[in-house]
């Protein structure tokens, strides 16, 4: 069997560009030009610009990484920006629960918050009405690690005595917020509210879809994920004229 990364095909500027792709876990076609002119000219030991680049360059380079990452179930995906339009390239894991990877770098109840911040997000006041907008400001997400599990409060809480999962002082909730917008996970408006960046969606549709696409008490259909006509994707902003 062909070892992982091996193969004649697969250069040192393909590995570096991998291993570049790892460290960032997102990347747009401006901020891969200087990674792609710095392997390809260590490749073919000329001097290439960053300005020479092209999308056809990145694809390439992200076919080849695919081709490496599928038997680890990993895929680079890509998502236009719903904002600048722009295209984002981001890291995504094809089989595991999206929320369970977070197991590695966040605690129980950090985990926990982010499960009642997407409930906040997406099941909450401003994702009703005739502007859906499925995002949080900071005051509220505060409020969020203040408060017990939005669903399990509606359903009843068994374990009343019980401390409840994802409650985090606010100095917590202001740094765990900070650590989600480092790592991509969610992005801040300049008016300071929280969204889901597009590396989240991209790891979390199928979660997403799952969870809050249900039927109500009367059976009717709830669909909270939209999907854009055109590319597909999920839509996080809806404004009716």
């Amino acid at each position: 069997m062909e070892a992982f990364g091996a193969g004649p095909d697969y250069t040192d500027a393909n590995r570096a560009f991998l291993q570049a792709f790892l460290a960032r876990s997102v990347l747009t076609l401006d901020t891969a030009k200087p990674i792609i002119a710095a392997c390809s000219s260590f490749q073919e030991q000329r001097e290439r610009l960053p300005e020479d680049v092209t999308v056809e360059d990145l694809n390439d380079y992200v076919a080849d990484a695919n081709r490496r990452l599928s038997p680890l179930d990993l895929e680079i995906r890509s998502i236009f920006h719903q904002q600048t339009r722009e295209r984002v390239y981001a890291l995504v894991n094809t089989t595991s629960d999206p929320l369970t990877q977070l197991a590695t770098t966040y605690t129980p109840d950090e985990i926990a918050f982010v499960k009642n911040l997407l409930d906040a997000m997406f099941d909450g006041q401003n994702n009703r009405g005739r502007k859906e907008a499925m995002c949080i400001s900071g005051i509220d997400a505060i409020q969020v690690g203040q408060a017990k599990n939005r669903r399990q409060t509606a359903n009843g809480d068994e374990n009343a005595t019980q401390p409840a999962a994802g409650v985090l002082s606010g100095r917590d909730v202001e740094a765990l917020l900070r650590k989600l917008v480092d790592e991509a996970w969610l992005e801040k408006s300049r008016a300071g509210f929280y969204s889901l960046s597009p590396r989240a969606l991209m790891e979390l549709k199928g979660w997403l879809v799952d969870a809050y696409n249900d039927e109500d008490e009367d059976g009717n259909k709830r669909e909270k994920i939209k999907f854009c006509q055109a590319c597909k994707e999920i839509i996080t902003v809806v404004s009716s004229s």
